[in-house]
């Protein structure tokens, strides 16, 4: 066990850190730190210690050189039942740290920012901290090594309960943690520069993979009632399922975190006012609009058989009129959308099995890589975050899609890509008319997605996930009134599937790119 008397306070993310400085004020520990941690308990009048103060040394380097001096690791690695280092301290006027609290740079959210530079990934590499953490970890019998903000509230109740002793079963705990925080941090910058273009060894994926989740909550059970079922987050990720917040309704089944999951896939893209409806993996429909309340009108009105018990998803605030809609649509399972108004949230709470779930989707940093689990192992790939470029698309047919096709096909490939295969959807402007999908051929996914149209599919636009192998998807396509395809091409039926489309009338253009999911 120890007595902290001093604490070393430099981190990264400033989660309850002036609470936390706060309460080891008040048990009389001196507080020493850089920085804008330094300038935070400043500002919010706690006393502090600047660490150039400490040692007599200036930060140098724009940053890169202020905690890396003798006066700090000497006073967090002195062994305090040795004689010999307590003499080396004494002669040298050093003092003791007994808590070191550091959190180190964000190099895993920083590089997963889109086209981050090489120079800037390079900055992001934290030196002085996991050297601090590590040398506190090494000698955790006579300091507090603190890494994780979640344990500031144990450390202060531990303090209480103790008159400002920890007790070496929070010690160790701590030990152990802080060498896990900086093997994870280690591993994201070897993962990283790996696949980078300066690595000699160039991959598009790391050679090996260390993943790192953390419960979040037990779910009632898992995907059926024999099955337990748990929420895992991943436990440096700043944003996604860890940060959800339930406003109303029953707990949340393993199910309905899949769907919503989904669901946010399938709209979090799209830059209007858009909405959809979820069951089972799969979207019942999909529309974006001028106002979030149409953009739900439409999708309901893709497919209201399949829609019933849905998950909804919204990408904007829902406002009352959207409230409205939903209220009218009959039973659902959840909505999920950044946020909701004062009197959206009072309309819908009135429905007691309806679960209103908010969560920031402009928060959320896409995932570089995409995994897959199987016996013994995993399959990794990237994720399928390829855009298409409209000048990139190829005219195959002697007919040209007028600009409202085309703006149609657009939209409809964007979305494609969520939709497990084989996906075939049928487009009106910015929203679904009809979807087909994971079925084992693609010409069902086509009279799928017909019937679910009926009536609609005429002069509605086709966008298909991957090559059409036949031409029999033309000829059902022709029959219903398609006026346009969009598709990757490349089957070794292209020409036969071209001349179908042209003896048809029909518009068709070739993507060259490939979206199965599944």
């Amino acid at each position: 066990m120890i007595k902290v008397k001093r604490a070393l306070l430099s981190v990264s993310d400033k989660t309850g850190l002036v609470a936390f400085a706060k309460g080891l004020h008040a048990f009389g520990i001196e507080i020493l730190s850089t920085g804008g941690t330094a300038k935070q308990l400043k500002d919010a009048g706690i006393p502090v210690m600047e660490v150039s103060e400490y040692t007599g040394f200036p930060e140098m380097m724009d940053g890169r050189v202020k905690t890396l001096h003798p006066k700090i690791h000497a006073g967090i690695l002195a062994l305090r039942e040795n004689p010999e280092h307590q003499e080396q301290i004494k002669k040298h006027k050093m003092g003791l740290i007994d808590m070191v609290v550091v959190n180190l740079y964000p190099f895993e959210r920083a590089t997963q920012k889109k086209n981050v530079s090489w120079e800037e990934a390079i900055d992001n590499i934290d030196i002085g901290g996991p050297a601090m953490l590590r040398s506190a970890a090494k000698n955790y019998k006579s300091v507090a090594v603190v890494c994780n903000p979640k344990r500031y509230q144990d450390i202060l109740r531990e303090l209480n309960v103790n008159s400002g002793i920890l007790p070496d079963s929070i010690l160790f705990p701590l030990f152990l943690e802080a060498f896990e925080h900086t093997a994870h941090y280690d591993k994201v910058i070897h993962e990283f520069f790996s696949r980078g273009k300066h690595s000699e060894d160039f991959s598009a994926l790391p050679k090996d993979v260390t993943l790192k989740f953390s419960k979040i909550q037990d779910l009632r059970y898992g995907e059926n009632p024999h099955q337990a079922g748990a929420l895992y987050a991943d436990a440096h990720a700043s944003s996604g399922f860890a940060k959800i917040k339930q406003r109303s309704g029953k707990e949340l089944s393993f199910n309905n975190i899949l769907d919503l999951n989904a669901a946010i896939g399938l709209i979090r893209e799209l830059e209007g006012p858009a909405a959809t409806i979820v069951k089972h993996g799969n979207p019942a429909g999909i529309a974006q609009s001028t106002s979030l309340a149409k953009a739900f009108s439409w999708a309901w009105q893709c497919d209201p058989e399949s829609a019933f018990g849905g998950i909804i998803g919204l990408n904007r605030t829902v406002d009352l009129a959207t409230a409205t809609a939903i209220s009218k649509s009959g039973f659902m399972e959840c909505i999920i959308a950044p946020s909701f108004s004062d009197e959206a949230f009072a309309l819908l709470s009135q429905k007691k099995n309806l679960r209103i779930v908010e969560l920031n989707f402009n928060d959320i940093i896409p995932e570089p890589l995409d995994f897959k689990k199987i016996y013994g192992g995993v399959l990794l790939q990237q994720a399928d975050t390829k855009a298409l470029d409209p000048n990139d698309l190829k005219i195959v047919t002697q007919k040209k899609p007028t600009s409202k096709q085309l703006a149609a096909l657009l939209f409809g490939w964007k979305i494609i890509k969520q939709i497990k295969s084989n996906a075939i959807i049928l487009m009106k402007d910015t929203r679904t008319v009809g979807i087909g999908c994971g079925q084992t051929s693609r010409v069902e996914s086509v009279r799928v997605a017909l019937q679910k149209a009926g009536k609609n599919a005429r002069q509605a636009v086709l966008a298909s996930d991957a090559f059409l192998p036949k031409t029999d998807n033309v000829k059902l396509a022709a029959k219903a009134g398609i006026s346009a395809i969009i598709q990757p091409g490349g089957s070794i039926a292209d020409e036969d599937v071209i001349r179908e489309a042209d003896k048809a009338n029909l518009a068709m253009v070739f993507t060259g790119i490939r979206h199965f999911k599944h």
